[in-house]
């Protein structure tokens, strides 16, 4: 009787006696995610799932994440069979405007140059020793897109799905912190201030409904590996320019991107056990995250500088920031840090067209690499 009761004391306090180091250091993280969410609004909807779902699977014997465990069933659903990451792109189609993008075409190429960082920081990871698969889902970190690192890490690279997805995902909230000064150092006070003016353009609605099913073809042709990446966020923004299926078009905007991101967010948190996640490969994955988001703005915003001499002085280099995939908050840094140097500075729909620009660069530019990849017999 005494044995059977000091047994089931001690399966009480079983969750202590297996608490690793690792597992504390996991929940600590968690915590700051949380505080970052909740207290610091930094992109909340991602952030309070994720940390709450990294201290969920950092709880001894939880067996959350094992065969038939409640976070290992969310996660084979969603994350691994690539579905959770599509559908969020619905989402963000249904909600992008790409009208600011074609008014000003120019600022395709500001979304193209926000994605330079991607295949320098591959070139850095390859140096690195990193394996082919494994370098090219680090560099897509630099898109800045959360669903497009997952569905090429889930794909590629499953052992690097945590780091890359909290990477991608934490620095993408900290855009506010990360862009500005980099903005400022490469500019001048003269450029900052320049004042781009509005030439409000007619898109007709029939230039929108084709913009999405042209580039669903042209980049399906140019880059078959990645049309499922590229085709979803062009049907979301298909269904929205359409008007012809508002329900559907409402649902993904709110219900079912809001699910998604609910499970998608603890599906990533779950991926974050301190024993395999506390490791120097997660350190190098994040500075290397780190870097090539830097460069993605670094690129950006000296090409908004080359744009500023071809056109005499007429486009501000700070919209190349939004080049990035930051949707559309570096659109909103932009904004901010141009109202800072001139008040009469209103750059939020020319930063917004780099954005779009930049949204569809990033997936243009995974699904670049996933082609290659396919045509290297690496998948």
């Amino acid at each position: 009787m005494i044995e059977a009761i000091v047994g089931g004391l001690s399966g009480l306090v079983a969750g202590f006696t297996n608490l690793q180091w690792s597992n504390v250091v996991m929940m600590a993280i968690g915590c700051v995610l949380l505080y970052l969410g909740i207290k610091k609004d930094f992109e909340p909807l991602l952030l309070v799932p994720i940390g709450f779902g990294c201290i969920m699977v950092n709880i001894p014997l939880s067996g959350l994440m094992e065969k038939d465990g409640f976070l290992r069933v969310i996660y084979d659903m969603g994350v691994i069979t690539e579905i959770f990451p599509l559908l969020i792109f619905v989402g963000i189609g249904a909600m992008t405007d790409f009208g600011p993008v074609l008014e000003n075409p120019y600022t395709f190429l500001l979304g193209a140059a926000g994605q330079f960082g991607i295949f320098l920081t591959l070139l850095l990871a390859l140096a690195l020793n990193f394996p082919y698969k494994e370098a090219v889902t680090i560099g897509i970190i630099g898109a800045c897109d959360g669903p497009t690192v997952i569905y090429v890490a889930s794909q590629y690279a499953r052992n690097l799905l945590g780091p890359v997805s909290v990477a991608a995902y934490s620095y993408m909230s900290l855009v506010p912190v990360l862009q500005p000064p980099i903005m400022r150092m490469l500019t001048t006070d003269k450029e900052r201030r320049t004042v781009m003016k509005t030439h409000k353009k007619t898109v007709s609605k029939t230039t929108k409904i084709l913009f999405p099913i042209v580039i669903t073809i042209v980049g399906g042709l140019i880059a078959p590996k990645g049309l499922p990446l590229l085709a979803t966020i062009m049907l979301g923004n298909l269904m929205k320019e359409s008007g012809a299926v508002a329900r559907l078009t409402k649902a993904a905007e709110n219900e079912i991107s809001n699910i998604v991101t609910l499970l998608l967010g603890i599906s990533i948190g779950a991926t974050m056990d301190g024993p395999l996640f506390v490791q120097p490969t997660t350190l190098i994955v994040l500075a290397l995250g780190l870097i090539a988001i830097c460069l993605d703005t670094v690129f950006g915003v000296l090409f908004g500088k080359i744009l500023y001499v071809v056109t005499g002085g007429k486009v501000n280099p700070l919209i190349g920031a939004a080049g990035i995939s930051a949707f559309p908050m570096s659109a909103r840094v932009v904004q901010k840090e141009g109202q800072k140097y001139n008040k009469k500075n209103y750059l939020l729909m020319h930063a917004m067209g780099a954005n779009a620009g930049g949204q569809v660069g990033s997936v243009m530019a995974a699904a670049v690499m996933l082609s290659v990849l396919k045509g290297m017999g690496l998948i």
